[in-house]
């Protein structure tokens, strides 16, 4: 599986759409909060296995800006979950170097979750093994469009210059696969600019029975499809008269 990644390119960036939390729990009699916390689960073997599969950015969805409209009871429960998370974590991240950044508005987050990232963002910033990023109250557009004013003045700045803007600190990697889990097939505004040329894997797979196979399987996936980025396919087929 790494040398698979290693032709495609040095860096492996995987964005993922942790769909299927609610239905999961639904399905099984139980409140939606207990589908997030098996999803905080599945999110955990995933990180723990995305490095030896060859990935080197992993940038997860928690919580989209349109996800305040939910229950109120269910976002508080959210919030103290990716509180909890954060703080649980912290150890097993720095010590597997895995370096932790959260993209997102944090104005609207609670203090407790806002000084939690701060601190994992802080005690994880040598890790060099993987770049985990997760989404929190993000939404793409509003990140393009507040990129767009920053940039208005002067001349257009480069693509690579835009995405350096719209992801400070070199964590704007192009996404080379968008995998969703849940039987959905949209994106959700999540990472557009970045998406531009990701491949797209839809799973049926509700996101708590999501695991490192399934990681394995969509990057096997990966392997064999072949990216041309608006050009020609590296090997012409041949014509009839040939």
């Amino acid at each position: 599986m790494q040398s698979i990644v290693d032709e495609k390119a040095a860096a492996f960036h995987v964005a993922i759409i942790m769909d299927g939390n609610g239905r999961w729990a639904t399905r099984r009699g139980l409140p939606r909060s207990a589908g997030h916390q098996a999803g905080v689960r599945a999110a955990r073997l995933v990180t723990q296995a995305a490095p030896d599969l060859g990935v080197t950015t992993l940038s997860l969805f928690a919580f989209s800006s349109d996800n305040w409209q939910r229950p109120r009871a269910e976002v508080n429960a959210l919030m103290s979950l990716l509180r909890h998370y954060l703080a649980c974590e912290l150890r097993h991240l720095v010590e597997n170097g895995i370096r932790l950044t959260v993209i997102g508005r944090r104005d609207r987050l609670p203090a407790g979750l806002r000084t939690a990232i701060q601190d994992a963002e802080e005690d994880s910033a040598k890790g060099t093994r993987l770049n985990l990023r997760i989404a929190i109250d993000y939404s793409s557009r509003d990140a393009i469009i507040d990129t767009a004013f920053r940039s208005c003045t002067g001349p257009a700045p480069s693509r690579d210059a835009f995405a350096r803007m719209l992801a400070p600190g070199g964590a704007g990697t192009d996404v080379d696969l968008l995998i969703r889990s849940g039987g959905e097939k949209r994106l959700s505004d999540f990472l557009l600019w970045e998406c531009a040329y990701a491949e797209l894997c839809f799973l049926d797979t509700l996101w708590p029975d999501f695991d490192a196979d399934h990681l394995a399987a969509a990057i096997a996936d990966f392997g064999r499809r072949e990216r041309r980025f608006g050009g020609l396919p590296s090997t012409p087929a041949l014509t009839a008269a040939e």
